[in-house]
């Protein structure tokens, strides 16, 4: 990226940083779906060329008013517990992006050729945000390397203060969420731990009540305050289910990994319904079609979803830098498959977060980074074709 185009970025989000964490609660939206959204200026990008690397997301030049999506960088991770490197996502996604081909054929078939014609657009990397992570990482790191065991008053101290950063994150993310909404955009997080997404989940869910929440992972995330961090990666659905009534519903795809806890939750609590990756793998290899346990993923969902995808939901193969892997998962077909099914379905996607994406570090390495922007752009591309974004070109 060129110094100007960086220092342009930085000023951008000095100013970002600067404005007030919590507006007021949001009141329901008054969107009526499907919508008609208007295309950004679609003069100032050559679809056929390469890349520009030092250009927006996906090598875009669309501005955050002429756009109707709007990306969110989150780069945190204080709570992580194994591998580190998710603050570095959504970089790595970023710089990735511009390589993309944009024409998407399969969303062609549905109506949509073209996603990036009603403008995407990825706001700076919050500077606030990197300097807030860094000072709660150090504190939370000792605790992360004692399995969460605190005893003396320095680190019940530390703790307290790690929940305390935790909680101004959460309130910078239902800020800026709520931000967008209210401008009629199309909210996307992109993370960070799964952590990140509490504000986003809870601003739209203000604005739109009684939407569902389509979470796709290889963990639960169920637990409650993980290692005594409150708003612990692993605690992300707990808490959503605790913190923010407006959810009706929660579908959970590919959960491989669980706690005893984690797994009451899935039995009892009737608002979520969550679909093991050992069964889904049972039935797929007796002989059922991926398209018929797609519909029933999808049936109990109310219209309006809330995406939430962790990288790690995917097989290992495809996000080998994220930080709790775990054998098995969904193929990156199987994933697109259900995400365009939201649209098939007549759902409407009003917000997503892709979170947990990690670069491996390695100079050249930009596999982690490659397939999130990939998925981050169906991700687009699928909310864009939901809430009635069109081209005229279909195969």
């Amino acid at each position: 990226m060129s110094k100007s185009k960086e220092k342009k970025r930085k000023l951008e989000s000095k100013k970002n940083d600067e404005k007030p964490l919590t507006p007021p609660k949001l009141a329901p939206s008054s969107l009526k779906f499907p919508r008609t959204l208007a295309k950004a200026d679609v003069k100032k990008f050559d679809p056929n060329g390469a890349g520009e690397t030092d250009a927006g997301v996906f090598g875009l030049p669309f501005t955050d008013t002429e756009s109707n999506v709007v990306l969110v960088p989150v780069p945190w991770e204080a709570t992580t517990s194994y591998g580190r490197g998710t603050v570095h996502g959504p970089r790595a996604i970023l710089e990735a992006s511009p390589q993309l081909d944009l024409f998407d054929a399969s969303l062609a078939e549905q109506g949509l050729a073209r996603p990036w014609e009603f403008g995407i657009h990825m706001e700076p990397l919050p500077e606030k945000i990197l300097r807030l992570n860094a000072r709660a990482s150090k504190l939370a790191k000792p605790i992360v390397d004692a399995g969460g065991r605190v005893n003396t008053k320095s680190e019940k101290e530390a703790l307290a203060e790690v929940n305390a950063c935790s909680a101004k994150l959460n309130e910078w993310v239902y800020g800026r969420t709520a931000k967008r909404l209210s401008e009629g955009k199309i909210v996307g997080l992109v993370g960070g731990d799964h952590s990140v997404s509490l504000g986003a989940i809870r601003a739209c869910a203000e604005a739109h009540p009684g939407m569902g929440i389509l979470h796709i992972d290889a963990h639960a995330d169920l637990r409650d305050a993980y290692e005594g961090f409150q708003w612990s990666h692993a605690s992300i659905m707990n808490n959503v289910l605790r913190e923010v009534p407006g959810v009706a519903k929660l579908v959970q795809v590919g959960i491989r990994d669980f706690c005893d806890s984690e797994y009451d939750i899935t039995q009892n609590d009737p608002r979520v319904e969550t679909h093991f990756d050992f069964a889904l793998k049972r039935d797929l290899l007796s002989g059922k079609p991926w398209s018929a346990l797609v519909q029933a993923m999808l049936a109990p969902l109310p219209q309006k979803i809330y995406v939430s995808f962790d990288i790690d939901g995917l097989e290992p193969w495809l996000c080998p830098g994220t930080g709790t892997p775990v054998p098995g998962g969904l193929s990156y077909e199987q994933a697109v498959f259900l995400l365009e099914a939201l649209a098939r379905a007549g759902k409407v996607v009003v917000g997503f977060d892709l979170n947990e994406v990690a670069p491996s570090g390695k100079a050249g390495d930009e596999w982690d980074g490659n397939v999130g922007a990939r998925l981050l752009y169906k991700l687009c591309g699928v909310a864009l074709l939901s809430q009635g974004a069109r081209n005229k070109m279909k195969i």
